[in-house]
């Protein structure tokens, strides 16, 4: 069973996972689209007949599939936390949670935004944390 906050906190790492994999499919989509150089300097040797082009497209499509599951699992996921999070019923909980863990501001921003000391804004945060904990049990991970 995973904590509150180890809960909320699945959003960054699947958006982390997202942006990690698009620059990935960058690479691959550069590698699949670009015609390699032929080397005239180099004596010819045999190899078995390989097409890194078709390898690479391959690769690309299959990445592609993948990061869209990855991008539908967000999406629900973000769906699901949002809709908990406004479950507590206490303004201060929801802009607390959903700026920290749906749209990864620090606390620091977030007291910013409020208007609060950044003490208050710990403070609701726990209090959140414990709220939810109390609300939503066997948390368990999202995908």
């Amino acid at each position: 069973m995973l904590s509150a906050k180890e809960y909320l906190e699945q959003l960054r790492e699947l958006d982390t996972l997202i942006n990690q994999n698009l620059e990935r499919l960058g690479d691959l989509k550069l590698k699949a689209t670009s015609v390699g150089a032929i080397r005239y300097d180099k004596d010819k040797v045999q190899t078995s007949p390989r097409n890194t082009l078709e390898e690479n497209v391959c690769a690309y499509i299959s990445l592609e599939e993948k990061l869209n599951n990855e991008i539908d699992a967000f999406v629900n996921a973000k769906e699901q936390i949002i809709r908990e999070i406004r479950g507590l019923h206490k303004v201060e909980y929801i802009q607390v949670l959903y700026k920290m863990y749906v749209q990864f501001k620090s606390i620091k921003n977030v007291q910013d935004e409020m208007k609060l000391s950044y003490s208050k804004v710990r403070d609701i945060h726990n209090e959140a944390l414990r709220k939810f904990e109390k609300t939503y049990t066997n948390l368990t991970y999202l995908t």
